[in-house]
């Protein structure tokens, strides 16, 4: 029983020497893996550039997914208005619609008239500045009683335009890595993979930078379109005389029998050569018939 707490010693010595020892591993190993060795081509002065298409797709992900350092940027507002009313002189009207044009600026992109036996219609589009937009449709409503259809429309497009501009800003970036790898380039081979990537990345920042102008101008420039009519005597249908339809309907009767009195004089040689055709066709049956007649005698 002596020998027992020597034994006890013994082991409780040699399971601190173990524990000691891994630690230091654990220790020699972490040391490693922060202090690791530097890569073989960082020591050379002169090596060889190699565009990894992989590489570069992740590095651009990579870029896009990081927080864009874009310049404050203010709220992109795209305004829209569809309008119609009645009214009961279209000159009147006309005028003071190009009289509010030239008080906010605006510009007719398109102008066009319409009639029926119902309705004379005007129809205008107009591109006006951002700003007067509302001016504009206040000014406009003061004259009118009611619309037969009023909608306006606003819609909130500095999201897209802050993210378009970001891959822009992206995409500029890669562009100049690419630059500067083109410049180190010594291969054909490489210059060609390069320039390939280049013109890629142009095409896209082209078509990107198309859009930002395409929101830009439908932010600074709002549509507007205006449609007026005037009702015209025939809308008034119930309060024409029986008389009056009457005549009306001999006139339209005389009128149709002489379109097609003008349609058959218009088509006369086919209708000559159709009786032509059924005369020599009768005649021919008629023929063989007596033909068969005889024959049976």
């Amino acid at each position: 029983m002596k020998f027992l707490p020597i034994l006890l010693f013994v082991v409780f010595v040699l399971s601190g020497c173990k524990e000691a020892e891994a630690e230091a591993t654990s220790d020699e190993m972490q040391i490693s893996t922060l202090n690791l060795p530097p890569k073989e081509y960082d020591k050379k002065a002169d090596y060889d550039i190699v565009v990894d298409s992989t590489a570069v797709a992740v590095e651009e992900v990579a870029a896009s997914n990081a927080p864009p350092s874009v310049d404050k940027i203010e709220q992109k507002i795209i305004k829209s208005g569809d309008l119609r009313f009645e009214t009961s002189n279209m000159e009147e009207t006309n005028t003071a619609i190009q009289q509010l044009v030239k008080k906010y600026k605006a510009v007719v992109q398109s102008d066009s008239e319409d009639k029926n036996d119902y309705t004379l219609s005007r129809y205008l589009t107009l591109r006006i500045p951002n700003q007067y937009f509302d001016s504009f449709i206040k000014d406009l409503a003061s004259g009118i009683e009611y619309f037969d259809r009023k909608n306006i429309s606003i819609e909130d497009v500095t999201e897209e335009y802050i993210d378009v501009a970001s891959r822009v800003k992206t995409k500029k970036a890669l562009e100049e890595r690419y630059i500067e790898l083109l410049k180190k380039a010594t291969k054909v081979s490489e210059m060609l993979e390069i320039e390939r990537e280049l013109g890629t990345i142009r095409e896209e920042i082209e078509a990107k930078e198309g859009r930002l102008k395409y929101i830009q101008n439908k932010v600074s420039m709002s549509t507007i379109s205006i449609e007026f009519y005037k009702s015209t005597e025939h809308k008034a249908g119930a309060t024409i005389s029986f008389g009056t339809k009457f005549v009306n309907a001999i006139k339209s009767g005389f009128n149709g029998i002489s379109t097609f009195f003008i349609w058959l004089i218009e088509v006369w040689p086919f209708i000559l050569i159709l009786v032509a055709l059924i005369y020599f066709i009768r005649k021919r049956f008629k023929k063989k018939r007596n033909n068969q007649n005889v024959d049976t005698n």
